[in-house]
């Protein structure tokens, strides 16, 4: 990989988006929909990238604060604004709407729940974090981005990085810029990969048990 060394960054995260384009069409039963989801991307992960994967934690304390912080946030324009979600500027033919991809049935099935759950919690962190704060901050700085400390800080990289990880959210892109934000912020405060896991885990994890315990399935796209 070292004529491509951005190729263990990019390649879960585009395998990850291909799933999310493919699969619905295939019209697969949805647990073998979900089961196929963290199977492949997580080889993807074991054959492409467990090279460059940190696990390493510097500042539990503070990594789990954040991730419990943009839960909060994330979840607050709907709480504490009833029907916030369905503005125009949120909800429309370009971000998509606010709904669930699973069907009614599927949401009472344990296996679907818990395999949806794996991937937001244990996929999803590493696929991201390897993609936006691990490479494509670093890249925009330099296109030699090895060349570039994790975590170092250019206005140009942080706020790109932010409105992409906000675009990736569709009709969530608002709380997706503020998330973009509070994760490259702590990036840049840690400058450790996985730090930045365990805070998206953190708040990945939040939210699934949200999703679940409230019944707010249109947090699960």
């Amino acid at each position: 990989m070292t004529r491509f060394p951005s190729f263990p960054y990019i390649a879960p995260f585009a395998v990850f988006l291909a799933l999310l384009l493919i699969l619905p069409r295939l019209a697969v039963p949805e647990l073998a929909d979900q089961i196929a989801r963290v199977a492949v991307t997580a080889a993807v992960l074991a054959l492409c990238s467990r090279q460059i994967i940190d696990l390493r934690v510097g500042r539990w304390i503070g990594s789990v604060l954040v991730g419990v912080l943009v839960f909060a946030v994330w979840i607050a324009p709907d709480l504490l604004v009833p029907g916030y979600r369905h503005h125009p500027w949120f909800e429309n033919p370009i971000m998509g709407y606010a709904r669930s991809s699973l069907s009614a049935s599927a949401r009472t099935q344990a296996p679907v729940l818990l395999f949806r759950s794996i991937r937001a919690v244990l996929i999803v962190p590493i696929v991201e974090e390897l993609f936006w704060r691990a490479w494509l901050m670093r890249w925009i700085i330099l296109p030699d981005f090895r060349k570039v400390p994790l975590g170092q800080y250019a206005p140009l990289a942080f706020w790109a990085a932010a409105v992409l990880f906000a675009c990736e959210h569709g009709s969530y892109w608002d709380v997706g810029l503020a998330a973009g934000v509070a994760y490259n912020w702590w990036m840049v405060r840690t400058r450790s990969l996985g730090d930045l896991i365990l805070a998206h885990a953190v708040t990945n994890a939040c939210l699934s048990a949200y999703v679940i315990l409230a019944g707010k399935w249109e947090y699960w796209l």
